[in-house]
């Protein structure tokens, strides 16, 4: 017998563990899942209502941009209505930084050699071990440092991590610990191979993404590739997957690449055929509909749509419910990989979804096992 089982056991790479308020981030904690605003920050009501919509996708760290003093004015009430640490995004003035960590920012994205002088280093440092923040140094690709540029010639993963531990022993300096560190590109080999040598000489506890990865479509793609590669080398404490996209597609992204590496599991995962001629009903309208109705469950559970009966019985037996298409106008549902009735054609989405929500509600609970989906995989959920 082969010694494989559904999700392999991904080694993760030891990291340093800090807190983004009450997100650990690092260490034994889960990878958590990040997104940034594109409102108006000085907007409250608009930038509440989008980090709202991050939250019921299942957004755990929101990134929001503070370029100006209405915006870090405006941080306050942000803060005090929403349900997830936010991270106050500044580039150059420390004294934003400062007035974000009054505000309640849990954390400062900064890069501590572009605030300027060590006295103003210091001032940062000193607010944000006042009010509880920690810091995330964001080294990017396009913004490399002028000295970095000329000794390297064009940006590369030596510059990308050389930048890094630069702004890294600013902080440690300051005799401040509680930072993370990113070095995005929008490149992919070059993002990986600088988190991969970043990771290998630091135990930093790391952000990683493809910044600027283009459109949902394209965008997803390229951030599964690279993202993929370094979650599967254990590498990656805390993600954003960076789309030309509304902030909770990022965060649906990010979560289903953490469920399709067994890294993490949160609502329903729905496992479909791409369809063909055999089909006994139209499944990529059926998955399409299932995903909008299914989107507000968190319990993990896992669903499998299959248009007829040559794959749908095999996958059937892998997951919690399971609905192959069947003749004379009736399905078949399968209940933990056993056949359990046939359904009408015509209810099939109402019945599938008062069949997960009974599922659901029976494990929430404590009246049913533990789900397929945490079965497969019990050390990482």
């Amino acid at each position: 017998m082969s010694g494989y089982r559904p999700y392999q056991h991904i080694e993760r790479r030891k990291s340093r563990k800090i807190h983004v308020g009450n997100v650990a981030v690092g260490g034994d904690a889960p990878i958590s899942v990040q997104t940034m605003t594109n409102t108006l920050t000085s907007d409250a009501q608009a930038t509440i209502e989008q980090i709202r919509r991050a939250e019921l996708a299942g957004v755990d760290i929101v990134r929001v941009s503070c370029p100006d003093e209405a915006s870090t004015e405006a941080l306050k009430e942000i803060v005090h209505e929403v349900n997830v640490p936010i991270v106050a995004d500044i580039h150059f003035h420390y004294k934003r930084a400062i007035e974000a960590a009054k505000a309640g920012a849990a954390c400062l994205r900064i890069n501590p050699g572009n605030i300027g002088s060590s006295d103003r280093v210091r001032e940062v440092v000193n607010a944000a071990k006042d009010y509880g923040c920690s810091i995330r140094i964001g080294v990017n690709a396009g913004s490399l440092e002028k000295h970095l540029l000329e000794k390297y010639g064009e940006p590369n993963p030596e510059a990308l991590v050389e930048s890094a531990l630069e702004h890294a022993k600013i902080l440690e300096d300051h005799d401040f610990h509680e930072f993370k560190i990113s070095v995005k590109a929008s490149d992919v080999f070059m993002a990986v191979a600088a988190y991969q040598q970043l990771a290998d000489c630091s135990d930093h506890p790391l952000h990683i993404g493809i910044t600027e990865a283009g459109s949902k479509r394209a965008g997803t793609v390229k951030s599964s590739i690279g993202l993929g590669n370094l979650l599967w080398a254990g590498v990656g404490d805390t993600m954003r997957v960076s789309l030309s996209a509304a902030p909770e597609e990022e965060v649906l992204v990010g979560w289903d690449i953490l469920k399709s590496l067994g890294l993490r599991h949160r609502g329903v995962k729905i496992i479909s055929c791409p369809s063909c001629a055999r089909q006994g009903f139209n499944v990529v309208e059926t998955v399409q509909t299932l995903e909008d109705r299914l989107q507000h469950i968190k319990t993990p559970l896992t669903l499998s749509i299959i248009g007829c009966v040559v794959n749908g019985p095999g996958e059937a037996l892998m997951t919690d419910i399971g609905v192959t298409g069947g003749g004379s106008g009736r399905h078949m549902v399968y209940a933990a990989g056993k056949q359990d009735h046939t359904m009408p054609a015509e209810d099939m989405i109402e019945h599938i979804v008062d069949l997960v929500e009974t599922k659901v509600a029976a494990i929430e609970a404590g009246k049913e096992d533990a789900t397929t989906a945490k079965k497969m995989d019990p050390v990482n959920n």
